[in-house]
Order: C-alpha cells, then sequence, then structure tokens
C-alpha cells in the first residue's frame, strides 16, 4: 500500500489530491512541519520533520514523501508525476511528447511560479497580510507573477486544460502552485482564462475531498 508522510497542510497536499484522482488506498502518516512546533526535538514532541524516525525517511527534513512497496520518493510535484505514469489513465501522459510537456509545466511552475506565490502564503500564515511589511511582500511577489501568469493565461486562451486538453498531473500540479496566491483576487480577475481554469480544477471531486480532510486539521 501507499504511504504518504506528511499533512494535508503543507504541500503533501498535491499528493493526498493526486491519490484520491487515482482512487488509491492509501497510510497517511502525519509528519507536521518542525517550524510549527516551540521545541521539535523535546522527547514529547509529535512527529515531525525534525524527528529521527522521519529523517529516516527523508533527511532533508521536508515533506511529503511516499513509500510505495520499495520505492522511496520525495518532492511533492515529482511524487504526482509519477503516481500519475505508474497508475495511467487521463491523468497522465499519453505519449512520450505529452509526458515531456507535463514535465515542463511542472518544472515551470516549480521555477517561474511556487517562489513567489509562497511568499504569499507565507505572510497569510504569519498574519502579517495587514502589517507594511507583509503588504510589501505581498505586492513584489504578484508584481513578480505577472509574466508567468501572461504566458498561461495565453496558454488557456486555446486550451481548456494545460496538456492534452484533459485534466493531467500538469494541471493538478499547477493548481496547487497558483493556489498560493488565491488571496490576491485582483490578479485572478486580470486573468480570466485561467480564473476560469483553476475553477475548474477545484471543482473535481478530489480536490474537493482533499479539501475537505485538510479543513479537519489542526491549523
Amino acid at each position: 500500500m501507499l504511504t504518504i508522510y506528511g499533512v494535508y497542510r503543507s504541500r503533501a497536499s498535491r499528493v493526498y489530491w493526486m491519490a484520491e484522482e487515482l482512487g488509491l488506498k492509501f497510510q497517511s502518516v502525519r509528519v507536521i512541519q518542525a517550524r510549527r512546533l516551540a521545541n521539535p526535538l523535546a522527547t514529547d514532541a509529535p512527529v515531525n520533520t525534525l524527528s529521527p524516525d522521519f529523517l529516516a525517511i527523508n533527511p532533508m527534513a521536508l515533506i511529503p514523501s511516499i513509500k510505495d512497496g520499495d520505492l522511496v520518493m520525495h518532492e511533492s510535484l515529482a511524487i504526482t508525476l509519477y503516481l500519475a505514469r505508474k497508475h495511467g489513465g487521463p491523468l497522465a501522459g499519453q505519449t512520450v511528447a505529452e509526458d515531456g510537456l507535463m514535465t515542463m509545466w511542472t518544472v515551470w511552475a516549480a521555477t517561474e511560479v511556487e517562489p513567489h506565490t509562497v511568499k504569499i502564503v507565507y505572510v497569510y500564515d504569519d498574519e502579517k497580510q495587514n502589517s507594511e511589511e507583509g503588504k510589501a511582500t505581498i505586492s513584489v511577489a504578484v508584481r513578480s507573477l505577472k509574466k508567468a501568469f501572461a504566458m498561461l493565461e495565453k496558454h488557456l486562451a486555446t486550451n481548456e486544460y494545460v496538456v492534452g486538453n484533459r485534466f493531467t498531473a500538469a494541471d493538478l500540479n499547477i493548481a496547487e502552485v497558483l493556489r498560493y496566491a488565491q488571496t490576491e483576487q485582483a490578479l485572478f480577475d486580470a486573468h480570466p482564462n485561467i480564473s476560469a481554469w483553476i475553477k475548474r480544477c477545484q471543482s473535481r471531486p478530489a480536490y474537493i475531498a482533499m479539501q475537505a480532510t485538510r479543513s479537519q486539521e489542526p491549523v
């Protein structure tokens, strides 16, 4: 059985969403981020990313990780691509070209988009969105995202989804990266194709199921 290490309120959400899309049975091992604890190395601390048991799984001390048989993997965006390809179906690439495009768009999301969107979500996580520092961080991040948003907006003008004109792992990966910026409504309003596309992605039953579980976790 697939084992997912992490919590829903983390990048593991992408892996949980993919597992729901594929109808996979999985075991979820709760591992929280060490930064959420005052003393993650305390003897009574819950299992976290600095716990020895988890470091034996991922020495980088990051979630999520998975164990699938004898295979151990890290990096959420790579994990979703792996699961889609292993289990096949419409979420996976149907040709070598589609596989390449799905990888391209996923790497694009990781390198050109997430470094900026994650800054926005961290401001909200730290409840600094109304501070001058927080507003400045968000403003810079939004400005930095405009080039990437323009590229995706143009692509979605003639494509309902990112690859193969159907929902795939590439859409899931990009949608999860962009979710961090959805607090900035004006940014999405200025890009109607992206706004409509992310609504399609997030209306999927598997996403709704993932979010329902996520909402039950402590903040």
